[in-house]
């Protein structure tokens, strides 16, 4: 029985892939010509899925994985089995990052981006506590809360200029390279684009112009797996793709007294609490 579940996880994660990926190509050849032709990044979202899934989708080509947690992030980047069999993933830390948790987000193999850079006190001690080797900067994206919603992160649209003016000044260890949104995820596009995306556009407009920037180096970072087409096609070089390819998540989903959770493939017991073991998934259920 654990085999079957396995090989059907295989396939079905298999097929996400290629099917991802052909709508990731067709959406870039609907992008509007005036718009700077940057090739398109697809990261896929691994928030709590197992290591066997990674390494699936990395044997696929896929390179670019995203996480939201750093305690996450770090276990699975040193995990022996993604440093033998993807020597040369790239890691995105795409949650709220806070000021204390920035040492521990460094101890990540092959950290690639963090693409919520949300303040300049953020900016300031990953620019401090990053060590270039070779002369690498790490890569980072500033987060605009372009909604305004106060359940997200981010910085005001009017404040974006001022934000990466800083990282362009007082931190050498940085390498701006673009700007991320998260937006409205309801947005009804039979009213026309996400509002959102079109002000994180004219974001990148206004940081260009008043800082000298050219374009083709500004990227931007929207669209998930329910709208990553439609942020594609409005300019997007950056999607952050999860239950699209590995599924829906569940490790936080509560029904009645039963939590479920995902393991990087070791059984913790824990006082007052059943394991049931299903394949990658435990179920526990609480006291």
């Amino acid at each position: 029985m654990h085999r079957f579940f396995k090989m059907t996880s295989e396939t079905r994660i298999t097929e996400a892939m290629k099917t991802v990926l052909a709508r990731v190509e067709t959406a870039s050849a609907k992008r509007k010509q005036e718009l700077p032709k940057l090739p398109t990044r697809l990261v896929a979202v691994s928030k709590t899925k197992p290591v066997s899934t990674i390494i699936e989708a990395y044997q696929l080509s896929q390179r670019n994985f995203g996480e939201n947690y750093v305690q996450e992030l770090v276990e699975k980047s040193r995990h022996e089995e993604i440093e033998t069999n993807c020597p040369d993933i790239r890691w995105h830390f795409i949650g709220h990052l806070q000021t204390n948790k920035v040492k521990k987000l460094f101890e990540t193999q092959n950290l690639y981006m963090v693409e919520t850079v949300d303040s300049e006190k953020i900016a300031a001690e990953l620019n401090k506590h990053w060590n270039p080797t070779e002369g690498k900067k790490l890569k980072i994206f500033v987060q605009v809360n372009t909604s305004q919603e106060n359940s997200k992160n981010g910085i005001a649209t009017s404040d974006c200029c001022k934000v990466v003016g800083f990282i362009l000044k007082e931190c050498p260890n940085l390498e701006f390279a673009g700007l991320m949104t998260i937006g409205s995820i309801d947005h009804d596009l039979s009213k026309g684009p996400n509002p959102d995306f079109q002000s994180l556009l004219r974001c990148r407009e206004d940081v260009c112009e008043k800082l000298s920037l050219p374009i083709e180096s500004v990227e931007l970072s929207m669209g998930m797996s329910s709208d990553f087409e439609h942020a594609i096609e409005v300019g997007s070089t950056d999607v952050r793709v999860g239950s699209n390819i590995f599924g829906a998540r569940q490790y936080s989903e509560q029904r009645g007294r039963q939590k479920y959770i995902l393991r990087l493939g070791f059984v913790q017991h824990q006082p007052g609490i059943d394991l049931i073991h299903n394949h990658q998934l435990l179920l526990l259920l609480t006291n």
